[in-house]
């Protein structure tokens, strides 16, 4: 009985906290551009789109209200300049370091994208989602990290691994 009663108490509790934590109103284009505008006062509308900077970085974002789709992206640099290891480093980061970001291959050019349904995206998702998108395309060539954990399972963790064991060796010889 007093089991019952705990469990009744934890979950009018676990209830009520759901009831009082406002949701988020649905993502518009309109709601989209107040958070960019707040993150960047110069970031500029172009068609369904905003073009804004994230420290020295210029993040396109995209939207297409008829697929309920938003795309953020960064340009990295040509895809001609790609050598079959530079492919399969990205492919390797888009499976465990880029998290919800990725790499991205499209009219010729290498990108750093973050895709999510418009209308489903809060706030918080956003903001995190310029990060590592701006994160990726930053750390392309190096880490290639999204900046936040790493799901794992894959071969980032030792690729980067293997960075730091070899500029402790070098900080060894000073």
């Amino acid at each position: 009985m007093i089991r019952l009663a705990l469990l009744m108490i934890f979950l009018s509790g676990s209830a009520f906290a759901q009831e009082t934590a406002e949701p988020e109103p649905p993502m518009t284009y309109e709601r989209l551009g107040k958070i960019i505008f707040a993150l960047d006062p110069d970031a500029k509308p172009f068609g369904p789109g905003f073009e804004l900077k994230v420290g020295d970085v210029t993040v396109l974002v995209v939207t297409d209200i008829n697929a309920d789709r938003m795309r953020a992206m960064v340009a990295i640099g040509s895809a001609e300049d790609l050598s079959p290891a530079d492919l399969e480093r990205v492919m390797q980061a888009n499976f465990d370091s880029t998290l919800d970001a990725r790499y991205a291959l499209a009219n010729g050019i290498l990108w750093a994208a973050y895709i999510h349904p418009l209308s489903r995206l809060d706030k918080n998702q956003l903001i995190s989602g310029l990060a590592q998108t701006v994160n990726i395309a930053k750390t392309y060539g190096t880490l290639y990290t999204g900046g936040a954990a790493e799901f794992g399972g894959g071969d980032s963790q030792d690729l980067q691994r293997d960075l730091i064991e070899e500029l402790l060796k070098k900080g060894e010889e000073i």
